[in-house]
């Protein structure tokens, strides 16, 4: 019986591990920055401009712009709830932007980096 051999693709020799290390790295350093800007204060969503709008989480540019036209057609939004019929805010994601933002008052919505402490893992006990 004959043996059944594999083709060889020339790529003997070719070390592997410089790869799986900036593999690694990327991996690493991706989650890092992803975690490590939070936003904090809160967005006056009657008043706030694109830019601020953006400060809240999950917010993009092209939601943003759908909050100023929601509000345009409304004048003022009457409820934080009013947000619900934006198109891509849910309820879960109204939930995630309760507690940033309010009907009046000034924005004092910042992003700040915080620095996790070593070893802190994002899963919650």
């Amino acid at each position: 019986m004959r043996e059944a051999r594999r083709p060889d693709s020339g790529r003997r020799g070719v070390p592997w591990w410089p790869l799986a290390l900036g593999l690694c790295l990327l991996v690493f350093s991706a989650d890092r920055a992803q975690s490590a800007v939070t936003t904090v204060g809160v967005v006056n969503i009657n008043t706030a401009s694109v830019e601020e709008l953006q400060l809240l989480p999950g917010v993009g540019p092209a939601r943003a712009q759908a909050i100023l036209a929601e509000r345009k057609k409304r004048v003022r939004f009457n409820r934080i709830e009013d947000l619900a019929s934006v198109r891509g805010i849910g309820d879960s994601m109204l939930d995630a932007l309760r507690p940033h933002t309010v009907l009046v008052g000034p924005t004092t919505a910042r992003q700040v980096t915080r620095r996790r402490p070593k070893g802190a893992s994002d899963a919650k006990d």
